[in-house]
């Protein structure tokens, strides 16, 4: 069998970016406005205050954690620089209201 190789990051890599918070760094992509993927460092999991905060509650990983506000602000604030780039700079289709799927 066999493995399809995972060519998503080809066209759009992981970029860093620091948290205006507490300074951790982590690799960001945003493959949409909705969607976004962070790589941590054990160094900036050590770093992130929200992060360790959340810690040692129980989890598939050992630790619940919802995501960090803060860092979620600065990658917002990246895109709007320019440091990251959005891939698919479209929002997603919603249905207007008042308007059904039909069968």
């Amino acid at each position: 069998m066999a493995v399809r190789p995972d060519n998503r990051l080809a066209d759009g890599p992981m970029q860093p970016v620091d948290c205006e918070a507490c300074g951790a760094r982590v690799l960001a992509r945003k493959s949409s406005w909705e969607q976004t993927s962070l790589q941590w460092s054990d160094e900036a999991a050590q770093t992130c205050v929200e992060r360790r905060a959340a810690s040692p509650r129980p989890g598939p990983n050992g630790a619940a954690f919802a995501g960090c506000a803060s860092l979620r602000n600065s990658v917002i604030k990246a895109v709007h620089r320019g440091d990251v780039d959005v891939q698919v700079d479209e929002p997603l289709k919603t249905n207007p209201e008042g308007e059904h799927a039909h069968a």
